[in-house]
């Protein structure tokens, strides 16, 4: 459903009606019920109405999630107030998703840039950390905007873009950014797909995943294993996988989740021995579900489902 309450209050403040801005521009009387029944827009209506009246299009229109944490989230990214639950999802998720891969900045310097747009974490931290952090809130930003569409390949290529574009990584020859791995990984002293064969197994996981009628927690802990098994990319596989981890929950409609980095080593496990025991790493993750569902309990946000 859309909003189109910026619409409304920019013609009321210029003294402009419906029938004048139908008649003026021409618009279908189908295009003006829209308006009333809260349907979408064509970019083109849209921005023609932005240039009557002088105002900026996404101002005029907005989209409106049945998923209650989304929006909640989606407003609160508007606002871009502190200790709301955009704010702490935007910490505690990138601190915490760095952390596991090596990062050096603490929770609290996670926070700082977050909350300043500055650095100041002292010395003996690396750029890269710096750079990675930052990224990493942009890729959030991704993520709530995108959430609610169908999970492709091209998604999951520019979450690794925003990720990794200006890192020490991507001025490297055979390091791609935003594109599948170039050289044969290891993860844990296991091979992984090989990179001739990433673009066809990761189209057969999402293929077989977005068939599904009804998309379960359990089914997205599934796609975030065996997408950490395939590790598409030469490096960041953990971060990426984690953020379509937080995509997929929002476009089901389920209680995301934060793999916290003290729970690090039964996440590996659970990574590690998925195709032996799946149980390992879906207790980890519905643990770490509970871990979320607290910080709700705190913003006294109700929320429904698992």
């Amino acid at each position: 459903m859309f909003s189109y309450e910026g619409l409304e209050k920019a013609l009321k403040e210029k003294g402009i009606g419906k029938t004048e801005l139908s008649t003026e521009l021409g618009l279908s009387t189908r295009t003006v019920a829209k308006i009333a029944k809260g349907e979408k827009l064509s970019k083109r209506s849209i921005q023609r109405i932005s240039d009557y009246i002088g105002v900026p299009s996404e101002q005029l229109m907005r989209e409106i999630s049945n998923n209650k944490i989304l929006q909640i989230l989606r407003d609160e990214k508007d606002m871009n107030l502190p200790g709301d639950l955009y704010h702490e999802l935007q910490v505690r998720m990138t601190y915490n998703s760095n952390h596991i891969e090596g990062s050096k900045l603490s929770e609290d310097q996670t926070r700082y840039i977050f909350e300043t747009n500055t650095v100041d974490v002292g010395d003996g931290i690396p750029v890269d950390d710096i750079l990675e952090t930052i990224h990493h809130f942009r890729a959030v930003d991704y993520v709530i905007e995108n959430a609610e569409e169908i999970l492709t390949e091209d998604i999951i290529k520019e979450l690794h873009y925003i990720l990794k574009h200006d890192t020490k990584d991507s001025t490297l020859s055979w390091f791609a950014v935003g594109e599948y791995k170039k050289r044969a990984n290891v993860v844990g002293g296991k091979g992984t797909t090989k990179p001739a064969d990433v673009h066809k197994a990761m189209e057969a996981l999402l293929r077989e995943y977005n068939e599904k009628e009804k998309v379960t927690i359990e089914d997205i802990i599934a796609l975030h294993a065996e997408f950490e098994l395939i590790h598409p990319f030469q490096d960041g596989n953990g971060r990426v996988g984690r953020l379509v981890v937080l995509k997929e929950c929002l476009r089901h409609n389920l209680i995301p989740f934060i793999i916290e980095d003290s729970k690090k080593n039964y996440y590996y496990r659970g990574l590690s021995e998925w195709r032996n025991e799946k149980g390992w790493l879906i207790d980890t993750c519905l643990d770490s579900q509970d871990s979320f569902k607290r910080i709700l309990d705190m913003l006294e946000i109700q929320y429904d489902g698992e």
